[in-house]
């Protein structure tokens, strides 16, 4: 019998300006670790889905094979469901399913792929033992999670270090890990894959650029005071809807920064099983 576990809060839901951020990403520039082992025949998939992107991509490189995204949120699989079909993509399809309990048969996956996922679980090596029990053996589970304590910004700014320690103050309250990063090999070990079938990496996103600057910024100012994480700060007493704006401002202050530049690491795991 499953054990009874409290519903996971996605500190960040599913705001336009979360969504924006989300439907940037791509197999390029968030799942490049994975791309070697993709065939035309794969059959792959993605847990944690969100609006797609990603998966659809995946999809049109696993052309002839069987791609499915799931996602725990009803209304994101309905995005990605028309996000697929203006992109004529047929070889995909987007499911809602609980990370702890897929919906699929054992050995079920060439690949099974989470993106972004782990960080939000507070149990992740229990969703690493599912995604390993829907991956056929000679297959692989991939994971790549941001580590908030690794990113790193230029020029300083007082108000990203409160935005930073807030973030971390909100995923403890959650019960979740904001530095997952670092400690997926350990989770992946924990969940009973064998060391030498694990290959581990890091990837970083880099804004700097003027439009990319711009972008970054504006994006997590709006999500500083209209994301769920903005609803979480407040609700665990963490923070007001003053301490909010102020958040903001340090973002958009960051971003008018003409030598401007951030960077997001992640750490990356690409697991034969």
């Amino acid at each position: 019998m499953s054990p009874v576990r409290e519903p996971d809060v996605y500190i960040h839901g599913h705001h336009e300006s979360v969504l924006r951020s989300h439907r940037w990403r791509t197999a390029e520039n968030s799942a490049a670790y994975v791309l070697p082992v993709l065939e035309p025949s794969t059959r792959l998939l993605d847990v944690g889905c969100g609006p797609g992107s990603v998966t659809i991509d995946f999809a049109a490189r696993a052309s002839e094979g069987d791609v499915v995204g799931v996602d725990a949120s009803a209304a994101v699989v309905d995005v990605a469901r028309k996000a697929a079909a203006e992109a004529g993509r047929t070889n995909v399809r987007f499911e809602v399913a609980d990370a702890y309990e897929l919906p699929f048969e054992d050995a079920s996956f060439d690949v099974v792929h989470a993106h972004q996922v782990l960080q939000h679980l507070t149990d992740p090596v229990a969703a690493l033992r599912e995604m390993r029990r829907v991956a056929r053996p000679g297959g692989y589970v991939a994971v790549r999670d941001a580590d908030y304590s690794g990113m790193t910004w230029f020029p300083s700014s007082p108000g990203l270090d409160e935005w930073v320690a807030l973030y971390h103050e909100v995923a403890e309250a959650n019960g979740t890990q904001a530095d997952a990063g670092r400690r997926l090999v350990s989770w992946v070990l924990e969940a009973g894959f064998e060391p030498e079938a694990i290959a581990p990496g890091a990837g970083v996103w880099c804004y700097s650029s003027p439009v990319d600057r711009q972008w970054w910024s504006e994006l997590w100012a709006d999500r500083c005071v209209a994301s769920n994480f903005a609803a979480q700060a407040i609700g665990h007493g963490l923070a007001d809807e003053v301490g909010l704006e102020l958040l903001a401002d340090g973002w958009r202050e960051w971003g008018r920064h003409a030598d401007g530049w951030f960077a997001v690491l992640h750490g990356e795991v690409l697991v034969r099983v």
